[in-house]
């Protein structure tokens, strides 16, 4: 696997798609289409015969279904990067942990200073610590020059493991009631996809089979079924008998998951209807703390965490790469999006929090865009003037 699933000429395209599709959906929503737009997302889809068919509305089979699918890429990502990419050794490991941690625990000590003294809010403290890879990446991709090959290694670094602590809150705080019964189920077919790995198993169709009855036994334990797809992307070889069984599985989820199913995503959950919304929605509590912990806390927990090291002698900044930049790098981290989305739905659901999440998510990704470019290009340009 010559580079990481993120890497490739594709991340401008689809952070462009990925644009498009909120876009749309902001558009629709403010529309006479806007009825059409929620009725469809809140219909019914039955899917299956008998007893074996599975029913939801259709933003629920987005959110359950089409990204588990996106998970799945996520968890070979993973993989790739403590296997054989950018966190593979300590040495190249150690900062962006570091940086990583900055970056999760600011924005939701943030949050919680804003939101948590209200009752109920406090469930949101991790929505402002994700990042969205895509997003990111892609206004690196933009930015060309600006930006030193060893800063966007530096950033992916960062997105993947941010990644991982995201999959890792969700599997923590944001479960619902569990039943054992599936579960035991679940872990079984984990074990299975243990055996399948160590044994060398190469016909991806086999993991993949496991990995469905998994989403269902998840999915029915009262886990959120999308961390099946993180599971499987972990047990996926890496190669077996010369054949890049991960590399191929990865390269043919790629274009789907950028061009389908994140477009979709953001479509379904990217639709604020302005049409009545008071400043108690637009400056809500939940807006301004996810807001600030996007826009805010993302950069500053990066760059203290990083100078913090530095300082200490525990590590180093990668070759080229100063603490103004580290500053613009972690501006991007703040790009919440998807993710945040995701984990804003896990945590209020369709409750009355869930227009501000909206609104806080889209305008802390904004500010925090338009902040990275900035700082970037500046430090480029001044890089040229010493």
């Amino acid at each position: 696997m010559s580079q990481t699933p993120a890497s490739d000429s594709s991340d401008i395209p689809a952070s462009l798609a990925l644009l498009g599709a909120t876009v749309l959906a902001l558009i629709v929503a403010n529309s006479a289409l806007a009825p059409l737009y929620k009725s469809l997302l809140t219909a019914d889809l039955k899917i299956g015969i008998g007893a074996l068919a599975l029913e939801h509305t259709v933003k629920d089979w987005i959110k359950n279904a089409l990204m588990a699918v996106f998970f799945l890429y996520v968890g070979l990502e993973i993989k790739y990067e403590f296997t054989e990419g950018a966190l593979s050794s300590r040495d190249r490991a150690f900062m962006p942990f570091i940086a990583a941690a900055g970056g999760i625990i600011v924005p939701s000590l943030i949050y919680l200073l804003i939101a948590g003294r209200t009752p109920g809010l406090a469930r949101g403290w991790a929505i402002p610590s994700a990042t969205d890879i895509a997003f990111a990446v892609g206004v690196v991709g933009f930015l060309g020059r600006h930006v030193p090959a060893s800063l966007k290694a530096f950033l992916l670094a960062v997105a993947v493991i941010d990644d991982l602590a995201a999959i890792l809150i969700i599997a923590l705080f944001y479960t619902g009631g569990l039943v054992w019964q599936p579960l035991i189920i679940a872990g079984g077919l984990i074990f299975a996809l243990g055996l399948l790995n160590q044994r060398g198993e190469r016909r991806l169709w086999i993991y993949l089979t496991v990995g469905f009855l998994l989403w269902l036994a998840v999915g029915q334990g009262g886990i959120n079924p999308t961390l099946a797809g993180v599971v499987l992307g972990l047990f996926i070889p890496m190669r077996v008998g010369g054949r890049e069984t991960l590399h191929d599985l990865a390269h043919a989820l790629k274009w789907p998951v950028a061009f389908i199913i994140m477009p979709i995503f953001a479509f379904a959950n990217a639709g604020v209807s302005f049409k009545g919304l008071g400043a108690d929605v637009l400056f809500g509590t939940v807006a301004v703390a996810i807001a600030a912990g996007l826009a805010i806390g993302k950069p500053l927990g990066i760059s203290l965490a990083v100078w913090i090291a530095t300082a200490a002698g525990a590590g180093s900044l990668p070759a080229g790469v100063t603490a103004r930049q580290v500053l613009g790098m972690g501006a991007l981290a703040g790009i919440g999006f998807t993710m945040s989305l995701f984990i804003g739905d896990l945590a209020f659901g369709g409750g009355p929090e869930t227009e501000q999440v909206r609104i806080g998510v889209l305008a802390g990704s904004f500010i925090a865009t338009v902040l990275g470019v900035a700082v970037l290009i500046g430090s480029n340009a001044k890089a040229k003037g010493a």
